[in-house]
């Protein structure tokens, strides 16, 4: 099974996004029993808090389904229980230097496939995910979660 974490600042938008996305894809090819997928937040800032209005709009405008969730700040668990922990951003290591702190992430970066990653790694870009939470350019962010998540499910194939 693999387990993939999402990560991004307040849990809200781009990680429940890309979440969303990566479930449903998973789903539509009949691998739910391979997967395990789930997304958290770097600060605390949202804790507790539903994906956001717009984020909602934009996954329903997709025909992707989604419940109501919680946002939740990431803890030392989670990296030891996840196999992939795919950031949307490079602001994201350094807000999780303070949860899992910089040896946790120093060790990471030295292994030979590190499991912190951005996501837009897999897409060969060393950009950021496009942030809707400032642009308010929710499409641009799903297109950015679509395209990191189809290069996820190749490597399922």
């Amino acid at each position: 099974m693999r387990k993939i974490l999402f990560v991004c600042h307040g849990n809200i938008c781009r990680s429940p996004m890309a979440e969303m996305v990566l479930r449903y894809m998973v789903s539509e090819a009949g691998l739910d029993a391979d997967f395990l997928i789930d997304s958290c937040a770097t600060s605390t800032e949202e804790i507790g808090n539903d994906i956001y209005p717009p984020a909602k709009d934009c996954l329903r405008r997709h025909g992707i389904p989604f419940s109501r969730r919680g946002a939740r700040q990431i803890t030392r668990h989670d990296y030891r229980s996840f196999d992939e922990i795919y950031l949307m951003d490079r602001n994201n290591f350094r807000w999780l230097r303070y949860t899992l702190g910089q040896e946790l992430l120093d060790r990471d970066a030295a292994l030979p496939e590190p499991k912190i990653r951005l996501l837009m790694s897999l897409c060969g870009s060393s950009r950021d995910v496009a942030d809707p939470w400032y642009t308010g350019d929710f499409e641009a962010t799903y297109r950015d979660v679509v395209a990191g998540c189809d290069e996820i499910m190749k490597k399922q194939s």
